[in-house]
């Protein structure tokens, strides 16, 4: 480990728990035990799901009391345990003590069938549903498509020795991966992180030993795939969806029309980016780019990257999130007082970045930072995630359950603040870097989710027949990066199937990032019509996400979602961005 790599630092996770043997640890699993038998004799004693159910108020009220204290006690001792499990995945003792959750978690699952059942026969008016009523609204829908109730126990008890088991296989499994560049042996995430070194032979060197390290674990994983999007395609046809697309709509609470309206003006924009590759490849004196070019940093003639120590990055981010929201900078403020961060790359922890709630409004972030411009980005984006999480501090559990739609909400937003402040206050020989930077991940939000788009479509349309091999996820995801990038690259990344977790435990969780990043720059928009005005309205908005569909949200800020001119407008503002980055390639 390097000495700047030593010096990121690490969370603190005892200021939640001290240890799985400490008091305070014991206790809380206690209480979660104490509270779902509480809830079983309740559901038991008031037939809920059953013939002669009471539907009061008092009973949903008492309903709702007791779903919200479980999950508020369940919140943070589960994401404690899991962050555990993240930080090292070589930590038996939260391996097991994870398992052993996930049994107990199991136990609230096998009731939510009738839970589902009871909600749907409810009268929002007539139990005074207020704010809950999108949950009897969504529950009307869920029981459209649940199996029978002894199917329903049976699949939650097969998901952990069946999908859960596969999600876990992947995070163990790659968690572990690593791989040498140039002589050295470097854990897989920051063997990734290379391909934002400036020497194009240390990018390329990166690229060639990631794939083989890809390749050297295709087998498990091309399993692990296989298992995870068998089990959820075969339960989505006894359920009775339409296709496997529709759950994930539900999920997100958005409607087909609205992801076809978003995905349209997105491909529409692919002539653009492009044109962005072909100057970027131009830019570092190639016809085309190489797939392991797509972050490598663009610098005026002389120029070298700019170093972004940890110190100077935490100012800098502070200081310009104060310009846009002083709430928002006390909060990251807090988080690196308080230690929620944990930084550094190392073997046996989890790739990427999360922010995840640990209760009263509080988060902790896992990072894999190195000293770019890029790494700060994305540590202000998950800052964001963590403000998002304190917006939502005095909103009842059940209601702080927002769609991945608009949880990418407030972490766009201090992304941008963050991003337009560097191209405001930079010197101009590091504001080409800065814009290409943000261009990059506007590229992959864009132009990269598409392809993962296309092809989890893909994939699910042939799992149903029958099981893939690992050549064969090659070959889709290539077919769907030659669809979305077109000929803008000579080269692609056939195994980025294994890479990305988000394929393994989650169904398409790819859309929810562009709808995130243009519904984020239609607010910032907003909040630059409107000046500082506007902020109040966003953390009411923050506030708000686990309570309406998200087209009934947005509509409250006169968007129309299933219009292809919102998407458009906010497609424009990143177009206009690929022309200033022209430009200043031209001057240089």
């Amino acid at each position: 480990m390097s000495q700047a790599t030593a010096e990121l630092p690490t969370w603190d996770l005892d200021a939640l728990f001290p240890g799985f043997e400490s008091e305070k640890f014991l206790t809380t699993w206690r209480e979660v035990k104490t509270q779902l038998q509480d809830l079983q004799d309740f559901m038991q004693a008031h037939r809920i799901g059953q013939e002669g159910a009471l539907t009061d108020p008092k009973t949903f009220g008492a309903m709702l009391e007791k779903l919200n204290t479980f999950g508020d006690t369940l919140g943070p001792l589960y994401a404690y345990v899991l962050m555990r499990v993240d930080a090292d995945s070589a930590d038996l003792a939260a391996q097991a003590k994870l398992s052993e959750l996930e049994l107990l978690y199991l136990e609230y699952l096998k009731l939510r069938p009738r839970l589902q059942r009871w909600l749907a026969q409810l009268d929002a008016d007539a139990v005074q549903a207020g704010d809950y009523r999108i949950l009897l609204e969504e529950a009307r829908t869920q029981t459209q498509h649940l199996m029978s109730e002894p199917e329903e126990v049976l699949a939650s008890e097969l998901s952990l020795s069946g999908g859960r088991a596969w999600v876990k296989l992947h995070g163990n499994l790659t968690s572990q991966i690593s791989a040498v560049v140039q002589g050295e042996e470097l854990p897989i995430s920051a063997v990734r992180n290379l391909a934002m070194h400036p020497d194009e032979a240390v990018r390329k060197a990166a690229y060639e030993a990631e794939l083989q390290a890809w390749k050297a674990h295709e087998i498990p994983l091309a399993a692990a795939l296989n298992g995870y999007k068998g089990e959820v395609s075969t339960l989505n046809r006894k359920r009775g969806w339409p296709d496997d697309l529709a759950p994930a709509l539900f999920e997100n609470r958005i409607s087909r029309k609205t992801l076809w309206a978003m995905q349209q003006a997105m491909v529409d924009s692919f002539p653009h980016w492009r044109r962005y590759f072909a100057i970027k490849a131009r830019a570092l004196g190639k016809d085309r780019l190489d797939w392991w070019d797509l972050f490598a940093p663009v610098l005026r003639p002389g120029v070298t990257p700019k170093k972004w120590g940890w110190e100077e990055g935490q100012q800098f981010i502070t200081e310009h999130l104060a310009g846009f929201s002083q709430a928002a900078a006390d909060l990251a403020r807090r988080a690196y007082a308080e230690r929620w961060l944990d930084a550094p790359p190392r073997k046996g922890k989890v790739g990427g970045a999360y922010c995840t709630p640990v209760g009263q409004g509080r988060s902790r972030i896992l990072l894999n930072h190195e000293d770019s411009f890029d790494s700060l980005s994305t540590l202000a984006h998950e800052l964001g995630h963590a403000y998002h999480n304190h917006c939502l501090r005095e909103v009842p559990y059940l209601l702080r359950q927002e769609p991945m739609t608009l949880a990418e909400t407030a972490s766009i937003m201090n992304e941008t603040v963050v991003g337009e402040a560097a191209l405001r206050v930079l010197p101009p020989a590091e504001q080409l870097g800065v814009l290409e930077g943000g261009l990059q991940n506007a590229a992959q939000v864009i132009v990269d989710i598409h392809a993962r788009f296309l092809f989890e479509q893909t994939v699910f349309a042939k799992r149903r027949e029958r099981e893939l091999s690992a050549e064969e996820f090659c070959q889709a995801m290539l077919e769907a990066q030659l669809e979305t990038y077109g000929e803008a690259l000579a080269t692609y990344h056939p195994y980025m199937w294994a890479v990305k977790g988000h394929y393994y435990g989650s169904n398409f969780y790819n859309f929810p990032y562009a709808f995130g990043l243009l519904f984020g720059l239609a607010l910032y928009r907003r909040y630059l019509e409107e000046g500082a005005g506007f902020v109040a309205q966003y953390d009411q908005l923050l506030a708000s996400v686990g309570k309406y569909r998200v087209e009934e949200l947005a509509a409250r800020f006169g968007f129309d979602l299933e219009s292809e001119i919102f998407w458009q407008e906010g497609m424009a503002v990143l177009v206009r961005r690929i022309e200033q980055f022209e430009q200043m390639v031209n001057n240089q």
